[in-house]
């Protein structure tokens, strides 16, 4: 797999490579050239080029196509566009279920719209963040526009969803496999999953996003029987972790 994403964009070769791009229509959809979403359409500017070159996260995709199997149920919290909603679908099966969470409406368009061009069956999309309390609150958008968290001083209204009760009401199956990419509300959402995590055990892909927030993440999924790997094995990335339960480990 080329990835392009390691070319810097200061050389004289990540320049060339990177001017034709620019002119691209941002309404255009094309293959993902690369990677397991091979074949799969993605508009162009739903994010970042990285996707439709199939060159993104590929440490974080190899790591997370060793832990997905046919049949599971997958949460993807903060779908985005939908490039780890598609993933997981394929991964997953027509037996398997994926439940994508996405509060923000321009990313919520590009995420159904991926879904209706791949015809994609397997995938419930909540239009909802999640945190620790059902309701409502502020959202504050992203600088590039595509990302953003929950925050008091937000421009945009959005639902917010526990993923505890969503499971206690059977609104969704118990999870396998989690991945929660959320701009600093990890700590938020994985409080709204305490019971969840400590009777269903689902593996957990987590970003997070600031020391002190990482740290107390950790400290809730040790406290409830986790084990913490860094999800790269050099740690260039400590921010990114798989954490898998484990008999003995917490209180």
């Amino acid at each position: 797999m080329i990835n392009f994403a390691h070319i810097s964009d200061r050389s004289v070769l990540g320049r060339i490579i990177r001017l034709p791009l620019a002119l691209i229509p941002s309404s255009m959809k094309l293959p993902i050239l690369q990677g397991p979403l091979r074949g799969y359409w993605w508009t162009v500017g739903s994010g970042i080029h990285s996707y439709w070159l199939g060159s993104y996260e590929a440490d974080k995709l190899k790591n997370f196509c060793e832990v997905v199997r046919k049949g599971q149920v997958v949460l993807d919290i903060g779908a985005h566009a939908g490039f780890y909603t598609l993933l997981a679908s394929e991964l997953v099966g027509p037996k398997g279920q994926v439940i994508a969470f996405e509060p923000f409406p321009k990313n919520i368009y590009f995420l159904k719209k991926h879904l209706e061009i791949n015809r994609i069956q397997n995938v419930l999309v909540w239009e909802a963040a999640v945190g620790s309390m059902t309701g409502l609150s502020r959202f504050k958008v992203g600088s590039d526009g595509y990302t953003g968290s929950l925050s008091s001083s937000g421009e945009v209204c959005v639902s917010v969803v526990n993923l505890d009760d969503l499971v206690s009401d059977r609104l969704i199956p118990v999870p396998d496999v989690i991945k929660m990419d959320i701009e600093g509300g990890e700590l938020e959402a994985l409080t709204g999953a305490v019971d969840l995590l400590s009777y269903f055990h689902p593996v957990l892909f987590l970003s997070t996003h600031g020391a002190a927030i990482h740290n107390k993440c950790l400290e809730l999924l040790t406290s409830v029987g986790y084990q913490i790997t860094p999800l790269i094995s050099d740690a260039q990335r400590p921010d990114e972790i798989v954490a898998s339960w484990r008999p003995g480990i917490g209180v």
